[in-house]
């Protein structure tokens, strides 16, 4: 696969999960052509890895925490500084959804969204987060637990 084609199939894609992550879209927007900009330079090598899609999303997630640690030391946040979710026109993934993923620890979070936005397989999760299998899937079902609680009614429940 070239390079254009990748960046034309997946780019979408790897937006969604960064902003899942993220909450915000200019950042991941940012985040998102940094990592695929960083693909590019060096697509011999991601075109080889067992899951390039999941080696952007990691590279984006890694380019915002040294993008943090760089900004904490110029700005303190103060306690009503909140990030926004996410605005009408994010692509493709649910205002609610989006804000009750941002309530999830962030191990959880990104567990998410390599299992489900990205669909890769637990093994490849693991690999991608640096984490065990066993790890990947006990946040997996932590995370659909919290998730479910929030989403789900049960039948009999909400007055119908």
């Amino acid at each position: 696969m070239e390079f254009t084609e990748f960046y034309r199939d997946e780019r979408d894609r790897c937006l969604r999960a960064v902003l899942a992550v993220v909450g915000e879209r200019p950042l991941a927007e940012d985040l998102v052509a940094e990592a695929f900009t960083r693909a590019w330079t060096g697509w011999s090598k991601v075109r080889r890895h067992p899951a390039p899609r999941a080696w952007v999303v990691r590279t984006a997630l890694n380019a915002r925490i040294s993008w943090w640690r760089r900004r904490r030391r110029e700005v303190a946040l103060t306690e009503g500084d909140d990030v926004p979710v996410a605005g009408p026109g994010d692509p493709g993934v649910d205002p609610r959804l989006l804000s009750l993923l941002r309530g999830l620890p962030p191990r959880q979070r990104e567990v998410i969204v390599f299992r489900v936005l990205l669909d890769l397989d637990t093994e490849t999760t693991a690999r991608a987060l640096g984490m065990a299998k066993g790890t990947v899937t006990a946040h997996l079902s932590r995370a659909v637990a919290t998730l479910r609680a929030h989403l789900v009614t049960e039948p009999g429940e909400g007055g119908a």
